[in-house]
């Protein structure tokens, strides 16, 4: 006779076959592009698969949800913030992203940013509120980066604004998380790097050397599980050995832990901001700014974790799509709880030395921590996790971010390197980071702007056999008639009126009657330039004296025919280049210098501008 299955092993047999079915489900998802054609039939091969891709969740999941804690406290949110945040990137990003390996969840830079701005908020309570807002302006501008495909804009910022960013919050936040260290209440007013420090200065005398002792020997344990044992999750070890060593010691010791400040925790969210349309739309104005440095981040993040990865595994990086799949995934984050979630080069970099196969290890990774958060919050694990412990793991992990090389090359390579680093790095220090990293980004645009507006001016010589000579600094010359001007660089915008002033201040001598530019080498007009050029033609021909261009290659000559400039400038007084015979424009141009000044005689003369200097 059959005995009846009680309900408890009926609710676990259902259960587990939801389980099973929604594994082989996102199996076939993440080996394909789509939804369709999808069979829960797995063969050996697929089963293999899948316990390399189980394998390499559980390793990231270790690393994940520390840090999930780690930067949830850097952001000065609940920890459960950053957890959620792991748990909902990691399983909603692959179905829509285009890389197997990417990890998405929070971040460092993310979470410094966040900090950063709450710090000068004038409601700083009110920060959990914004949250979803937040979160969900975020994803909104990610989802329209990748409708107009700014992926590749990316590449054009700099490494020394990252280089002096990332080194700049990562001093801001080990100031900030050394008040948790020694023991001490923070400073509210603080809001910079400067009024933080001289805040913990004048609270050293209330220093609590208990939790001083255990921060420092959370931090020497780190680094040497890391030299001894890399393969193991460091982190957490570190951070579980703190707390078994916390809950062991009494009362009296005063190491303050999460259980008070994480009581009431959920994983929905505060949506009240949503409910006053009037004060919604004075809150979006509010977060603009933020919002919008916080999606320049994690797309530039993205990009980085994207290329990286493609780089070892041979695949072809599709950023648009991956910052398409970061920005539902942020959605997700916005409704359950959950910070801003970006590519995490790190978690990446671990799933595929992991041996993940496909984008399944990503979904395993958020399965995993989805546990573990059930775990802290069912048995009450978070009452024995000190904050000093997890304050100086961020110290150790914010140290690891300074990257002596790269900061070594910004400085030495250039002047402009060097200067927009410091830049960057000031500005992080003394205002937010979300506006730290576009003044960054902005002087070293106007820095390169300043460079390529610098067209080279380059002085020549008629040699005795009729070759062109450059002519050094200092050696006589004969009296001018007909100067030669070699123009070499950019003419865009940046570069017009510099350009111009110096063809004019070359008209000063009396003696000239012809100007010959020689623009075989000039590059990018534009509408500032042709206008610039034509007020120069003006001015000469105010003062009887004629313009000539030689060597104009087909882009050029392009820009000046649409633009109207060769009926205004004359096309008898315009001579293309020629590829395989450069000088050859020049020779004709000389011809149509004698027919003007009704000589056959030609005394060259060279423009130098010995005040341009050098870099």
């Amino acid at each position: 006779m059959r005995t009846k299955k009680t309900p408890r092993k009926s609710i676990f047999r259902r259960t587990g076959k939801v389980l099973r079915s929604l594994v082989y489900l996102l199996s076939r998802v993440s080996s394909s592009d789509g939804l369709s054609n999808i069979n829960t039939k797995i063969d050996g091969s697929k089963k293999n698969s899948l316990l390399k891709d189980a394998r390499s969740g559980i390793n990231v999941a270790l690393l994940a949800f520390p840090q999930g804690m780690a930067y949830a406290l850097v952001a000065g949110l609940p920890i459960y913030y950053g957890i959620t945040c792991s748990i909902a990137a990691a399983v909603i990003a692959p179905i829509f992203s285009g890389s197997r390996h990417a990890i998405l969840g929070p971040t460092n830079a993310t979470a410094f940013m966040i900090f950063s701005y709450f710090l000068i908020y004038p409601d700083s309570s009110n920060t959990i509120s914004l949250m979803p807002l937040l979160v969900l302006m975020v994803a909104f501008i990610l989802l329209l980066s990748s409708f107009f495909k700014v992926a590749e804009l990316v590449q054009y910022v700099s490494r020394s604004v990252i280089t002096g960013y990332i080194a700049g919050a990562a001093l801001l936040i080990i100031v900030n998380q050394l008040s948790h260290v020694l023991g001490v209440e923070a400073e509210k007013e603080a809001r910079s790097f400067f009024t933080i420090l001289f805040g913990l200065i004048g609270k050293l005398g209330e220093l609590n050397v208990s939790s001083m002792i255990l921060g420092i020997g959370t931090v020497l344990f780190y680094f040497l599980m890391r030299k001894i044992m890399k393969v193991l999750p460091t982190f957490a070890l570190s951070l579980l050995l703190a707390s078994i060593i916390n809950s062991f010691l009494p009362d009296s010791f005063l190491i303050e832990t999460f259980k008070e400040k994480q009581s009431g925790g959920s994983f929905l969210p505060d949506l009240s901001v949503f409910l006053d349309p009037s004060d919604l739309i004075n809150k979006i104005s509010e977060l603009s700014g933020v919002a919008l440095g916080l999606a320049f981040l994690v797309t530039l993040e993205i990009s980085v974790v994207t290329k990286s990865i493609a780089s070892r595994t041979g695949d072809r990086p599709r950023l648009n799509r991956d910052i398409f799949g970061s920005g539902v995934a942020n959605i997700g984050c916005a409704f359950l709880s959950g910070m801003p979630a970006s590519g995490s080069l790190t978690r990446s970099a671990l799933n595929l030395s992991s041996g993940a196969v496909s984008k399944l290890s990503s979904v395993f990774s958020g399965i995993f921590c989805g546990i573990g958060i059930w775990l802290l919050a069912t048995y009450y694990f978070i009452e024995y996790i000190p904050k000093t412990a997890l304050s100086a793991l961020v110290i150790a992990v914010a140290l690891t971010l300074f990257n002596w090389k790269q900061i070594f090359v910004c400085i030495s390579a250039t002047r402009s390197d060097a200067v927009t680093l410091f830049v960057t790095f000031g500005s992080a220090l003394i205002m937010p980071l979300h506006v730290a990293i576009f003044i960054g980004a902005a002087t070293a645009v106007v820095l390169f702007l300043r460079k390529a507006a610098r067209p080279e001016l380059v002085e020549y010589d008629m040699g005795q056999s009729g070759q062109l000579n450059e002519l050094k600094e200092g050696e006589l010359r004969t009296s001018p008639a007909i100067s030669i001007v070699h123009v070499e660089g950019e003419l865009f915008f940046g570069a017009a009126e510099l350009f111009r002033n110096q063809i004019q201040s070359t008209a000063s001598d009396p003696n000239l009657k012809v100007i010959i530019l020689r623009m075989k080498n000039a590059r990018h007009l534009d509408a500032t330039s042709v206008i610039a050029l034509e007020e120069l033609v003006t001015f000469l021909r105010g003062e009887g004296r004629e313009l000539l261009i030689s060597g104009v290659m087909k882009e050029v000559y392009k820009v000046l025919k649409s633009s109207g400039a060769v009926q205004f400038i004359g096309r008898e007084n315009i001579f293309p280049g020629s590829i395989s015979n450069p000088n050859l424009a020049t020779k004709n141009a000389l011809k149509r210098a004698q027919e003007i000044i009704g000589s056959s005689d030609i005394d060259v003369r060279i423009y130098h501008d010995p005040s341009r200097p050098t870099e």
